[in-house]
């Protein structure tokens, strides 16, 4: 023998609202790291741009290995009160080989609110080994097709990070994670 339920239509009414404000919940204060596909430039209040490129463009050959293949110009808002400091981290995921890593910026002042083409970094920020073998920054250079390049900018709770490595970067980060926001740039040669 079955049971149907039936709810009255208030009671399915406020079912619906909780399930839905759950979810919008689960959209603000910490961001969960996102899956391989999903880009998310903003969360919360905080946000990252570039007066280079729009989220989603095209990036300018300037910053990459077909040009002069100098960091690009980066700003920030935002940043939560409880940050302690910053990480920077530019990474192409459609690299044949798996995730190919340009530049990772660690120790970056949380009063940090932009990074100028191809500038000196603010004093007690750290740049470690990319995927070139380089500590700097290098720029996209895909080896056929358009790949994406994610800027992605992290508010952390420690003032330093030591210890990160290229190989590691992304589990100690989220440990260690307020909030994270990225600006996707794409790029063909």
């Amino acid at each position: 023998m079955h049971t149907r339920w039936r709810l009255p239509g208030s009671a399915l009414g406020m079912i619906l609202v909780l399930v839905l404000s759950g979810c919008q919940a689960a959209t603000t204060g910490q961001a969960p790291a996102p899956s391989a596909g999903e880009s998310r430039q903003e969360v919360g209040n905080m946000q990252i741009t570039s007066p280079a490129f729009q989220y989603g463009e095209s990036v300018p050959s300037k910053y990459t290995c077909d040009g002069e293949d100098v960091s690009l110009p980066l700003a920030w808002s935002g940043v939560p009160d409880g940050a302690k400091s910053l990480a920077l981290v530019c990474e192409d995921p459609d690299a044949p080989m798996g995730t190919w890593v340009h530049w990772i910026v660690l120790n970056l002042p949380p009063g940090t609110t932009a990074l100028p083409e191809n500038g000196p970094l603010p004093a007690g920020a750290v740049q470690i080994t990319n995927s070139f073998g380089k500590i700097q920054y290098g720029g996209p250079c895909p080896p056929g097709g358009t790949h994406r390049y994610f800027f992605k900018l992290y508010a952390l709770d420690v003032a330093t990070l030591d210890g990160l490595t290229r190989d590691n970067y992304e589990t100690i980060l989220i440990k260690h994670t307020l909030i994270r926001v990225e600006l996707m740039g794409t790029y063909q040669r």
